[in-house]
């Protein structure tokens, strides 16, 4: 085989394991509070704020603390050092990424997911 070919697969055999890396790396994957206390390490956990435990936010701390319910029904309280996030209170899932430290999910990114505005509450359709 010529050099230029063997140059040409080699590049091409490493351009498809960085995509492969990279597909696999910017997978969504979500672990509960229990897991991720194991862990110790960033991960990211879906669930639902708990509401009657409210939520505050701390201007001098610059500190948005609410408690956050997985899955399974694990509760924990989440420190998000940042503002509140937009729509927060309309959000019918919440994912916060970041780790758990003294017992407390200490977040360094906030996501809610609020209901789409182009979801239909029902449709009538007369005949």
């Amino acid at each position: 085989m010529k050099p230029k070919y063997i140059a040409g697969m080699v590049v091409a055999a490493g351009v498809i394991i960085v995509a492969v890396v990279f597909a696999l790396d910017s997978q969504q994957i979500y672990m509960l509070f229990d897991d991720a206390v194991l862990s110790g390490e960033q991960v990211q956990v879906r669930g639902t704020w708990v509401k009657g435990k409210g939520a505050e936010y701390n201007p001098e701390a610059n500190l948005f603390t609410f408690t956050l319910r997985d899955e399974a029904g694990g509760e924990m309280k989440v420190h998000y050092y940042d503002a509140k996030p937009n729509n927060f209170e309309l959000a019918e899932e919440i994912v916060v990424g970041g780790r758990v430290e003294n017992k407390v999910f200490v977040a360094s990114n906030v996501l809610t997911k609020c209901p789409s505005k182009y979801e239909a509450d029902s449709i009538h359709v007369s005949t």
